[in-house]
This record gives C-alpha cells, structure tokens and sequence, in this order.
C-alpha cells in the first residue's frame, strides 16, 4: 500500500477542524485544496469570493496563477465526493453537545436564490429569486436548517432545476419542484438521524397540499404558514379564508381578550414583544382545534391583524385538550408560536453565508461543481456558538418573502467576521468559533496567501 504523503497543516485551528475530513480524499493535493478553499472562505476579503480571491490572488490578470487554477481543478475535475463530505460535516455537528439536535428544535425548510448572468451555468434560468424579490435571471436553491433558540445549522441544500433546462419540460424524469425536493430534504434529515419537534415553512410551502400530504404520509409533524387570503369553497355565509376565521374570533381589549390568549416572545437582542395567539376554525378546510389539522392565528394586533405582524399557521400538533389519540405530542398556543418563530433563524443563516462566505460568488457552470462549493461553504459556517444563550431567545423579525439580504460592503463583512457580533440576549453566533478559526488563520499566514493554496 502507497503511504500517505502528509499534508501541510492550515494555519491555526483551522487545520483540526479539516483534518477531520482527511480520511474523504486520497490525494495529497485533494487535502491542500480542502484547507485553501476554507481559509480563503473564512479569511475576509474585500471583493466577492471568486476563486482568485480564495487564493489571494489579483481578479483577472492572476486568474492563471498555480493556486487559482488548483482551486479550480479542485472544485470541478477532482474526483471527490461532495454527499460523503456533507455527511460527514453533519455527523460531526451530530457528535458535537454543543450543536446536537434534539427534539424542541425545528427543520426549517426554505429556498433561497440569486442573481446569475447568462444561459451557460447549470439550472440558471429566468425564475422568482427571493433575494430579489423578483423575476430576474438567477439559481435557486432549496435548503433544510436544523435550529433551536441556541444554535442553528444548515442540513442540506439542493440546486432548483427549472422545465426549462430539461429535454422534456416539466414531464421530464428529473424534474421536480420545489416543494418535492423540500420533502426529500426532510427525508435526508431524518435519515441522517436528526431529531426534530416540527418541519417549518413559509407558506410557499404551506399553500401546496402535495408537500403536506408528503409529511403527512411519512409521519411528520409541522407548523406550516398559509396566505391570509388561501380561499376554499363553502357557503357565502361562512368563512372562506384564514383572514376571515380571524375576524370571527372574538377581542375587545388587552383586559378583555376574549377568545385571544396572551404570549411573550422574546429576541435575540434582549428585548422582548407581547403577541396575541387563538385557534381559529376554517371547516370548509378542514381545519379546527378539534380537527386532525389546526389553524392558528398569531399577531401582534388582534384588532386589526397588520400584515407583516400576523401569522396564519395550520399544523399537524394535536391540542393539548383533543380526546382522540394522536401521533404527536400536543402542544399549546405558545408552542405552536415558539415553533414557528425559529424559522427567522433561516433568513440570519442566508445573510451568513451570502454576506460572509461567499454563497454566491462562484464561477463555474458544472450542477456538481456547484453543489461542491455550497457544500464547502456549509463546512465553513457550521461551527458551534461561541457563547451561551438563554433558553427562550428567539431570532429577530425577518423580512417577509421575498425581502432576502442583500450583500454587505466589504469593509462591514470584514469587522463582523473578524471581530464577531456582540452576543446580546438570544444572539446565536454561529460564526463565533468561524472567528477563533479566522484570528488563527490571520495571525499564521504567510504574507502571500496564494503560496499556500496551490
């Protein structure tokens, strides 16, 4: 048997993270190629993330320098496997008392998409990108995070393939939309063995009754949001839509709730906001706290129900007071809200990785070179938190669809990354240990980083 040349050791505690996927690549230059491409993600830059930036190198003119190229063979023609490499990152965030699932947190599913010029890379098309929040020329991705009020973590993500950039359309074998590949994410996840209380979503997931009787059937529990506006057929005097359930729910005053109960939630900033929660019933849906499938109506105004402050949520979660045997535990008003409200953590997530690790500055056009760097990118940001939480820390109001981050300037990225945001209360810092790794990748390079990464 050929030994095993060793491999130059990244700069700082870098290397003890990558040495932990050494056993996945047989080649010495496979290794080196592995710690470029996480120092020059982790390093902070004050461009986009190209491969010419991970190693150091001039845009353009030093795109055929020896380290930029080794990037590049190594993300598109090296043979390795980007599955085993995720696998092996979850098992190691599974192993790990400080990001292991448990059962009270969540599986977020969400997609999120970006901005990508021309026909030649792979599942680019013209498509809704919600970073945008328009129709425009992008890649989409569908994702899964695993999150609690501690800590949150991507699972996995896989590229959208639109009709279009198939043989045969929408009948084409491998075509499959979103919700579909949402469903397999939530599959993948359990196989991986990672326990949750409920799946998540918008209700781009929540509208489409393919995804949920997909849960359904496979014995999976949810808090899914719905349109305000969902429409079912019934009678013109009963209630047609979640909207119109709460109105009829009775409210006169703080004092006086009436049928409304009252919750507390707390951010991650420290403060915290008073929240109004009921059980509605819609019955043309199908839908009612004595029913298989609850509608529950969370805001901040029951008087009035604004907008951006009001959650319509069906889920699967028995009432606590339901006399039939369920398959789920029951759960309250409260737990039904603290559920739901971990999804923003999806959105901090996307900030993360787009705003820090470069999601997407790639340049190539392969699928697998793609999922390659999503993967690579995955492997840098899923680090444990740096500092305790309190139990009940919830994440910051989002946006609603369609509202996706925006990237930040460059001089911004770099003092958030190197100097890590100030833990208030209920801030998870899941670049924090991202930032141990980056002040040890600082303060050990060499002064030419395109020499280490060849």
């Amino acid at each position: 048997m050929t030994k095993r040349l060793p491999c130059p050791p990244a700069p700082g505690p870098l290397e003890g993270y990558a040495a932990q996927f050494d056993p996945l690549f047989g080649r010495l230059a496979q290794r080196r190629g592995l710690r470029a491409y996480l120092q020059g993600l982790l390093l902070p830059r004050d461009r986009n993330k190209t491969l010419t930036c991970l190693a150091g190198a001039e845009p353009v003119v030093g795109a055929q320098q020896g380290a930029v190229q080794g990037l590049q063979f190594f993300l598109s023609e090296s043979p390795w496997d980007h599955e085993q490499l995720n696998q092996r990152r979850v098992e190691l965030l599974l192993g790990d008392p400080a990001t292991a699932p448990h059962d009270h947190g969540v599986l977020v599913i969400d997609d999120t998409g970006d901005r990508k010029a021309g026909t030649k890379t792979a599942n680019v098309a013209r498509q809704y990108l919600g970073s945008v929040g328009k129709t425009d020329n992008g890649i989409v991705a569908v994702t899964s995070l695993w999150a609690s009020e501690r800590v949150y973590w991507p699972v996995h993500v896989v590229p959208y393939t639109p009709a279009c950039r198939l043989p045969k359309g929408k009948r084409d074998p491998g075509f499959r939309t979103k919700p579909q590949l949402a469903a397999e994410l939530v599959q993948a996840a359990r196989q991986a063995g990672i326990g949750f209380r409920a799946v998540v979503a918008d209700c781009f997931y929540g509208d489409n009754e393919g995804f949920t009787q997909a849960l359904g059937a496979t014995g999976v529990a949810y808090v899914l949001a719905v349109k305000p506006r969902k429409g079912v057929w019934a009678p013109a005097d009963q209630t047609h839509t979640p909207r119109e359930a709460a109105a009829e729910l009775a409210w006169e005053s703080p004092e006086r709730p009436g049928d409304w109960t009252k919750l507390t939630r707390r951010f991650r900033d420290g403060h915290t906001q008073t929240w109004w929660a009921a059980e509605a019933a819609l019955p043309a849906a199908g839908w009612g706290p004595d029913r298989r499938l609850r509608l529950v109506v969370a805001t901040t105004d029951p008087a009035r129900l604004p907008k951006l402050t009001t959650w319509y949520l069906v889920t699967n979660l028995p009432h606590p007071k339901r006399r039939r045997a369920a398959a789920f535990a029951p759960a309250d008003l409260a737990e039904v809200v603290r559920l739901y409200g971990l999804r923003n953590w999806v959105e901090q997530g996307y900030k993360q990785v787009k705003g820090e690790l470069g999601w997407a500055d790639f340049q190539v056009r392969s699928d697998r070179a793609i999922r390659r760097h999503w993967t690579l990118v995955c492997c840098a940001y899923a680090k444990p938190p740096s500092a305790p939480l309190p139990p009940d820390a919830q994440p910051a109001p989002a946006g609603a669809r369609g509202e996706g981050a925006r990237r930040h300037g460059g001089q911004a990225r770099r003092r958030r990354v190197a100097a890590g945001a100030a833990p208030g209360a209920g801030l998870v810092d899941p670049l924090g240990r991202a930032g141990a790794l980056l002040a040890g990748v600082v303060d050990q390079a060499p002064a030419s980083p395109a020499g280490t990464a060849a």
